[in-house]
């Protein structure tokens, strides 16, 4: 619901934990989808008034009855739904990996790699072979030049490999080209705060993340000694290309991360390292312009590979090597990475069982091959017309809302309606799925498997250079329990896995459904016209189409809710920074009042009862608080507020709330009462 795919894709995250270790052993049947209510009375508390925190009304039951699983970091609706795909998706993998004449060549792929995944045992007698020969390959280099050569090599055929990352994209300012693009990379913590900070508990991660790394090294074969060595040279490196990166928040600016350059201009930056060499490797022959997002970083990183030591870049590439293979590799470099990454970072108690981890990996690395089967089972064209429906109906009053906006001039209205109108509504799963046939897949291979399966996107990537943009495709997997805006294809993408009960039910009456899923899709519609995506005009491209007047209208506005959600603590004395979660947060806001409008319309006319105690509005209003029930750990929350574009749960829905006069009619609250914001914020 509601995290960037790329530099240009608005993703909206609404999982804050996947997965559950739940009593079943065994794969779910494969004859339905579980099914739930999607207004689940007992997830209320009755005890606690409405109009004084709506999300604890609405939530409290779910919260107390819905601890956090040991296997996740938060636990949430989301989480559930997200659980209970996964484990229909193991049904489907246990059937596939099993060898047979009638196995489609979908099944072969996806039933293999899972296969493979899940054999642990030759995964663990394989120790750390799979990347021993670029280990070895590492420690015989003894130049500089040797060394940053070797970048390129390790760029193209391993995970994490450091320093930064390179690949395609749409051009900014204009979205019908695909050019190559240069980004910041290379830290091992979550951002580049998390090296600045002098606060304790910023100090006892960075000693945290210095353990890990020595441990990595150790595993490897480093002595104590050298391990210490090469962990003190390991974080230095990183903390001078954390202090070169921008911020989340200033790169919430398109402007910030646009920067065409040619490749001598490139190569003026970083001299260092041969570029025509280095895209040639990649896939990218020929390039001649392109995109470097953050050139003061690559400045950094020049900086770092003329002065280092050669010891210490030898120790900073192996690093990383080992830490982006880790989850891939022996059980000791996999515990390893998991101690650090899911319970020191996030609070996370224990690893998933593993056939939840084969899941996840079959669906991010054959996501569309294995989308197939879980859509052929699970989504009805019914659903898709009625979700399609529901989208044209918010749409609509997407555009009754900006006719009618008295602080926007007839100029910017007609660029906004143009924009409206121009955007593409993706529901479900792609038109043509993505043809897999050149990957090779090995059911006991898994390391193997996982590189092949990165160097086949890579390549599908590079080769998108030079060709027409593909307006039909998805940046998220059929199964995934999601939905995002892409402001450059000017598109929203309501997967089928979030099109599933409890979040859409074609069983239950349209006030939950438009509170809940048409919240969702509006939510969607309104980062089309956030902070970020205002700047994107109807062809996706980088234009600034607002008069000065309306461009401070929009400002003014958005500023009520960061001056609301900045008032919210998250945990322990931090609270919610607002200039990276109005986006958001103002798509939470715009959304649900769109899909109230869309409701009624929909609506209008009939004889609407009361239900188990609850008028229509109500209904709406709770339907729309329950995708937001949560529990999170002190860690997890932590992690992202710091990282994390969403407002935690409790804000994503008080904060709407308290802004919607159409919810205190419907509660009957008061000024002065917690759920009545003074001034009321409204964008759209």
């Amino acid at each position: 619901m509601r995290v960037i795919l790329k530099t240009a894709a608005l993703v909206c995250a609404g999982v804050l934990g996947a997965g559950h270790v739940l009593a079943q052993s065994a794969p779910q049947p494969l004859t339905a989808m579980p099914y739930s209510p999607s207004l689940d009375l007992t997830n209320l508390d009755r005890a606690v008034d409405p109009c004084v925190d709506f999300y604890k009304f609405s939530c409290g039951g779910w919260i107390t009855h819905n601890p956090i699983p040991p296997d996740q970091a938060a636990w949430s609706v989301y989480g559930k739904l997200t659980n209970d795909n996964q484990q229909f998706l193991w049904g489907i993998l246990t059937e596939d990996a099993k060898p047979g004449a009638t196995r489609t060549v979908v099944q072969q792929k996806v039933g293999d790699f899972f296969e493979s995944c899940m054999n642990t045992a030759a995964i663990d007698a394989a120790g750390v072979g799979p990347i021993q020969p670029a280990i070895v390959g590492l420690n015989g280099l003894r130049t500089r030049e040797e060394l940053v050569a070797a970048i390129t090599n390790l760029h193209h055929r391993y995970p994490g490999a450091g320093f930064f990352r390179s690949g395609t994209d749409q051009d900014a300012v204009d979205s019908s080209v695909i050019i190559v693009a240069l980004e910041a990379g290379g830290l091992g913590l979550p951002d580049r705060d998390y090296y600045l900070k002098t606060d304790a508990k910023s100090v006892t991660l960075r000693e945290q993340y210095v353990d890990y790394i020595q441990a990595l090294l150790a595993l490897e074969g480093e002595t104590p000694e050298q391990a210490k060595a090469d962990s003190d040279s390991i974080l230095r490196i990183e903390t001078a290309l954390a202090k070169a990166s921008l911020t989340r928040v200033e790169r919430r600016d398109p402007h910030k991360t646009y920067h065409m350059m040619t490749l001598a201009e490139l190569s003026g930056l970083t001299p260092s390292i041969d570029w025509a060499r280095y895209f040639r490797v990649q896939g990218a022959p020929g390039v001649k312009k392109l995109n470097v997002s953050q050139p003061e970083f690559m400045k950094a990183v020049q900086a770092e590979l003329a002065t280092e030591p050669v010891d210490s870049l030898r120790a900073y590439l192996r690093f990383h090597l080992l830490s982006g293979s880790a989850p891939y590799l022996a059980k000791p470099f996999e515990q390893a990475n998991f101690d650090f990454y899911a319970n020191t970072l996030r609070g996370v108690k224990q690893m998933p069982p593993r056939w939840k981890t084969c899941v996840r990996r079959t669906d991010r690395d054959l996501g569309e091959a294995l989308g197939q089967e879980f859509v052929a089972r699970t989504f009805t064209a019914d659903t898709k017309a009625k979700t399609q429906h529901m989208t044209e109906q918010i749409e609509t009053a997407m555009g009754q809302e900006i006719q009618g906006l008295t602080w926007m001039s007839p100029e910017t209205k007609t660029e906004a309606l143009r924009k409206l109108h121009a955007i593409r509504n993706k529901i479900g799963y792609p038109e043509n799925w993505r043809d897999y046939t050149a990957l090779t897949v090995k059911p006991d291979d898994y390391f193997g498997d996982v590189l092949r399966a990165q160097q086949f996107e890579e390549t599908r990537q590079w080769n998108k250079l030079g060709k027409p943009v593909d307006l039909n495709e998805w940046g998220m997997t059929p199964p995934t329990v999601n939905a995002y805006f892409n402001p450059q294809m000017n598109d929203i993408n309501f997967p089928a896995g979030v099109l599933q009960p409890p979040l859409y039910d074609p069983k239950m009456d349209d006030a939950p459904n438009y509170g809940n899923t048409g919240a969702t899709i509006g939510h969607e519609l309104t980062h089309a016209f956030d902070d970020e995506g205002r700047q994107f005009d109807s062809k996706g491209n980088l234009r600034d189409w607002w008069t000065p007047a309306d461009a401070k209208g929009f400002e003014d506005r958005i500023n009520c809710v960061r001056d609301q959600y900045a008032g919210y603590v998250v945990v322990d004395d931090i609270h919610i920074t607002s200039k990276l979660t109005s986006g958001e947060d103002v798509a939470d806001l715009g959304g649900t009042l769109l899909a109230y409008m869309a409701w009624k319309k929909q609506t209008a006319g009939q004889d609407l009862k009361t239900v188990d105690g609850f008028t229509p509005d109500q209904r709406f209003f709770v339907g729309m608080a329950q995708w937001a029930c949560e529990n999170q750990r002190p860690e997890n929350l932590r992690l992202s507020a710091a990282t994390n574009p969403h407002s935690p749960g409790f804000a994503r829905i008080n904060g709407v709330v308290s802004n919607l006069p159409e919810f205190q009619k419907a509660f009957g609250c008061k000024v002065g009462q917690p759920m009545v914001h003074v001034p009321t914020c409204k964008v759209w």
